[in-house]
């Protein structure tokens, strides 16, 4: 018998029973409180988002639809009554108690759903964040002969439905009200209401009202009219100032018409770090989103703090952060190239405002510029540089030197800048974030430029030579010096050079310290890492101290006749070279620092026993 024989010959088993998914509503509420939301007062945005969605729904039938939304704060206790569209009996065990569900999926509504802004069914169960009793009265707009109906739930996950008389809901529409959980009443006092009704809603397309106060303010300050741009822009600093508790630099106008996207982007008045994240303002059809939206624009934009309004961007299920995606990167393109398109402006037209800018801001321009060539371009004339002819832009150094020199690493520029300065050889100071980049794109944009990374080789060609015979008579001193410095990786070189009060430069580059670290590295491994580090070592040129023959200090150290002494000294001038040029000391300098700071000291205390 073959195995489909055999298995068919064997009884078929009866289908398992399904069961359905118990949720506790308490641990529900507890995980929406403690790691869903970021704070209670998210319950309020979903009671002003569950009134006007259903004021949405019910204008996509009746244009003419009355549109009001009313909360009222009692003690220990919010109402918050609205126009909208209302629910039957049907609809209130279909959806209030159906945690998952969204009233957004039912039939006739789908097809107008981008208009609302609840999407996930999550809706009234937030607000037992703050209340332990929740009832809710609605009337039908869709079906006018229901009768009122009201649903009333608790905390514990139970429920009661019962209809009203048609006296109890008059007029279509919803009113939920709240009861304060322990410990939460502050959250539904009138003041706190007002608040946060203003700060979810004030761009809410309906009327809002807390009692008699208003909490929409439109249309939103920067689309209102104003008298004058110097109006408009007093007006959007207050704004700013009002929002984010600053006084903006400049204001720029956010408007992206295929986006769905209005507001404005304010500029910071003081240096922020690029690693720190913006926290930016987003409405979703006049609804708040969040206040702290990370992602909403490009990384090199950190100069600027925005608020805007969007009918197209997803917000995720907490509604409090914006959701990667296809739009969002778009968006953030669209608003990118808004900003660029402001700097651009102000190169062309306004260059004392660009200039405060860049004076504040160049690190983002800078970072902007480096993956811009056309922005790098505009640029050119205004991003400031650290050189040995001040603060100049790249345009003004260029056209001073045929060759643009720079270094790496700010240390580099500081052993060599004062030397350079005074041989005549411009060198720019790359090792601030991102410079070392722009000055390498600098031919890209300026074709003809020669760019060239100064090392210790052309630093030294660039200093004068001593006569032979003077190199000749110093040889002694020479060897002993080398003598002395050859353990630690440096050779020693005689030159003449301004300005005199330098009596000694300590010269290296990247190569010549990775052959340091290596065989500092080799003197501390064991015999197989050794070995492998050995077979590493490479040809790399050496360090150098060129000591300054011009110097009065080396003329007298170079006359002395003490070997030992000649050898202290030699040791003392390494180690000030060092320090001149900020170098992170290796154990073998520090104790080489020590070892001649004693040992002249010795020879001073000495010197003055035999007198």
């Amino acid at each position: 018998m073959d195995s489909q024989t055999s298995q068919s010959s064997q009884p078929s088993l009866p289908s398992p029973s399904p069961h359905t998914f118990q949720v506790d509503l308490r641990g529900l509420v507890d995980l929406l409180s403690h790691h869903l939301y970021s704070s209670p007062k998210v319950y309020l945005r979903e009671l002003l988002q569950n009134a006007v969605d259903a004021i949405t729904a019910r204008r996509a039938a009746e244009p003419d639809a009355p549109a009001l939304v009313r909360l009222f704060a009692e003690p220990d206790a919010l109402r918050v009554e609205d126009s909208g569209v209302g629910l039957t009996e049907a609809d209130v065990h279909d959806l209030l108690a159906t945690i998952g569900r969204s009233s957004k999926r039912a039939e006739g509504l789908q097809e107008t759903r981008s208009d609302f802004l609840g999407q996930f069914g999550i809706g009234l169960l937030a607000c037992f964040v703050v209340a332990e009793r929740i009832r809710v009265v609605s009337r039908s707009a869709r079906t006018p002969d229901a009768a009122p109906v009201e649903w009333t739930a608790a905390d514990d996950g139970s429920y009661t439905v019962r209809t009203l008389p048609d006296d109890a809901r008059p007029e279509p529409g919803t009113t939920v009200h709240l009861v304060a959980r322990a410990g939460a009443a502050e959250w539904l006092a009138e003041d706190r209401v007002l608040a946060l009704a203003r700060d979810f809603g004030s761009l809410l397309p309906y009327d809002v009202r807390v009692g008699e106060e208003a909490v929409t303010d439109l249309p939103a300050p920067w689309d209102r009219p104003y008298p004058s741009p110097a109006a408009r822009r007093v007006a959007l600093g207050r704004h700013c100032h009002d929002l984010f508790g600053f006084t903006p630099l400049d204001a720029i106008e956010l408007d992206v018409p295929l986006a769905g996207i209005r507001g404005v982007a304010y500029v910071l008045p003081s240096a922020v770090s690029p690693a720190q994240r913006a926290g930016h303002r987003v409405h979703l059809k006049g609804m708040l989103l969040t206040e702290r939206a990370e992602q909403l624009l490009p990384d090199w934009a950190f100069f600027v703090r925005c608020v805007l309004d969007t009918d197209s961007l997803r917000p995720t299920a907490s509604r409090e952060a914006l959701y990667e995606d296809e739009t969002l990167a778009a968006v953030r393109e669209a608003l990118g190239e808004r900003i660029r398109s402001w700097l651009t402006g102000l190169a062309a037209g306004d260059p004392e405002r660009l200039a405060a800018f860049l004076a504040v801001h160049h690190l983002g321009v800078k970072s902007l510029a480096r993956h811009d060539r056309e922005m790098l371009r505009t640029m050119l004339p205004w991003l400031p540089f650290e050189t040995t002819d001040g603060r100049l832009s790249l345009e003004e150094f260029a056209r001073r030197h045929p060759v643009v020199h720079f270094t790496r690493t700010v240390e580099e520029y500081r052993q060599v800048a004062p030397i350079a300065s005074a041989q005549g050889v411009g060198v720019i100071n790359g090792g601030y974030t991102y410079d070392s980049e722009l000055v390498e794109a600098l031919p890209s944009v300026r074709p003809g430029t020669v760019v060239a990374e100064l090392d210790a080789e052309t630093v030294t060609a660039h200093l004068d030579a001593v006569d032979p015979a003077v190199e000749l008579a110093l040889a002694g001193f020479l060897a002993a010096a080398r003598a002395k410095l050859d353990p630690l990786g440096c050779d020693v070189v005689l030159r003449a050079f301004h300005p005199l009060s330098v009596p000694a430069l300590h010269l290296d580059d990247r190569a010549a310290r990775h052959e340091q670290a290596r065989a500092q590295a080799e003197e501390e491994a064991d015999d197989l890492w050794a070995g492998i580090l050995g077979s590493l070592r490479g040809e790399a040129p050496r360090a150098r101290l060129v000591l300054n023959h011009l110097s009065p200090l080396i003329r007298r150290i170079g006359s002395l006749g003490e070997p030992e002494l000649i050898g202290t000294a030699v040791e003392s001038l390494y180690g000030q070279a060092l320090l001149m040029a900020q170098r992170p000391l290796r154990p073998a300098d520090s104790a080489l620092l020590n070892r001649a700071f004693i040992g002249l000291l010795e020879w001073a205390t000495n010197g003055e026993g035999d007198r």
